[in-house]
């Protein structure tokens, strides 16, 4: 009996939501994302919608429940934060996965202490120097300290999911970060 139950159950969540119970629970769940002061974890009638979705996204073929009346599609994610103003996105030497793409996990900028030289830096020679200082490694090209290079890891975003949520009298989107931790 317990495994009649059992099987019914997952059957039932393996069925797809027909178009408009999925559209409300995709409105509630960009409703419940979309909310700042508080987030969704402090509105308590949040927290159904987005523990089915947190639910749903361990299961295959999960695809996210979408709110086509809402101006938004589905989410999107970006793991770390920016670059502070003047630093540029840099993959750092881990980041590599095989060939199979990259991760950008710390910032870079070009740091020019002599400027009007005609000075080109060739970073990855044997002449090269690198100097660590406390979160910022600087590489030297050569013998030339004129300009080196900074890095600077990249920060995790406390809420790495977004909706980008456009408003039908501007025509203007706004992006709508927020975290699925409970």
């Amino acid at each position: 009996m317990r495994l009649v139950l059992a099987s019914a159950f997952i059957f039932g969540f393996s069925l797809p939501l027909a178009p408009a119970e999925a559209s409300e629970w995709g409105c509630e769940v960009l409703l419940c994302a979309a909310s700042n002061d508080p987030s969704w974890q402090g509105v308590q009638s949040c927290h159904p919608p987005m523990e089915r979705l947190i639910s749903a996204m361990k299961w295959p073929g999960f695809s996210w429940p979408t709110c086509p009346e809402g101006g938004a599609g589905k989410p999107g994610y970006q793991k770390y934060a920016d670059c502070p103003a003047g630093w540029i996105p840099s993959a750092g030497e881990r980041d590599f996965d095989h060939g199979r793409g990259r991760e950008l996990s710390r910032c870079s900028r070009v740091v020019d202490r002599c400027s009007g030289r005609n000075f080109r830096p060739r970073y990855g020679s044997d002449n090269d120097r690198v100097v660590i200082d406390g979160n910022i490694t600087r590489v030297y090209s050569g013998n030339n300290s004129c300009r080196y290079m900074e890095f600077s890891a990249r920060s995790l975003r406390g809420k790495p999911y977004y909706f980008d949520i456009k408003d039908d009298n501007s025509g203007k989107e706004t992006r709508h970060f927020f975290s699925l931790r409970k």
